[in-house]
C-alpha cells in the first residue's frame, strides 16, 4: 500500500505557534507531512532565508517529537513538488474569509492542472487564529515581544537579530 503522504507548502517568514498547529495536527492524519518552504519569499520585509527557515521548522519539528514531518525546499511549482514527492493531498490554513478567497482560487487553479491533487483547508486552533506572519515581522521589526507568536526555534532567531 502507498504511503499517505500529505504536503503543507508556505514561505513561513516567520513560522508562527499557527502555522505549527497545523503543522502538529496534520502529521496526526498522514503517514508522513512534508513542509514544503518556499525558496523564495514574495512578501514585504522578508526576515530569513530559506536555508534558516528550514532549520527552524527541523529544530521544532524534532523537538516536538513528530519524526514523520519533512521539510523539504518548495523551488518549483507546487503541484510538480507534489508530483515529484508522490504527494495528492495539499493542507492549506484558513484563518478568515479573505484567507479562505485567496485559497479557494489557489485550490481550483491547482485542481486545473493537477486533478489527481487535493487541497484539505485546515481552520488552527481558536486561541491562534488571528496569528500571521507579517503582524509578526512588523511586531520584531520594532523590537516587540514575538514570544507568544512564534515557535521557541524563531524566538531564539529572533531574539539573536536584536543583539
Amino acid at each position: 500500500m502507498a504511503e499517505n503522504i500529505a504536503v503543507y507548502p508556505g514561505t513561513f517568514d516567520p513560522m508562527t505557534r499557527g502555522h505549527f498547529d497545523l503543522i502538529t495536527r496534520a502529521a496526526k492524519l498522514y503517514d508522513k507531512l512534508i513542509v514544503a518552504v518556499a525558496a523564495t519569499s514574495t512578501k514585504n520585509g522578508a526576515m530569513f532565508s530559506a536555508e534558516d527557515r528550514i532549520a527552524m521548522i527541523r529544530e521544532d519539528a524534532e523537538k516536538a517529537g513528530l519524526a514523520t514531518v519533512e521539510v523539504k525546499t518548495l523551488d518549483t511549482l507546487l503541484v510538480e513538488f507534489c508530483r515529484r514527492e508522490n504527494v495528492r493531498v495539499v493542507i492549506r490554513g484558513v484563518r478568515v474569509y479573505s484567507d479562505f478567497e485567496y485559497e479557494f482560487q489557489m485550490a481550483l487553479t491547482n485542481r486545473r492542472m493537477a486533478p489527481e491533487i487535493e487541497t484539505l483547508f485546515m481552520m488552527p486552533s481558536e486561541n491562534l487564529a488571528y496569528v500571521t506572519a507579517s503582524t509578526v515581522r512588523e511586531i520584531a521589526r520594532y523590537g516587540g515581544d514575538t514570544s507568544t507568536f512564534v515557535t521557541e526555534a524563531v524566538q531564539k532567531r529572533l531574539a539573536g537579530m536584536k543583539s
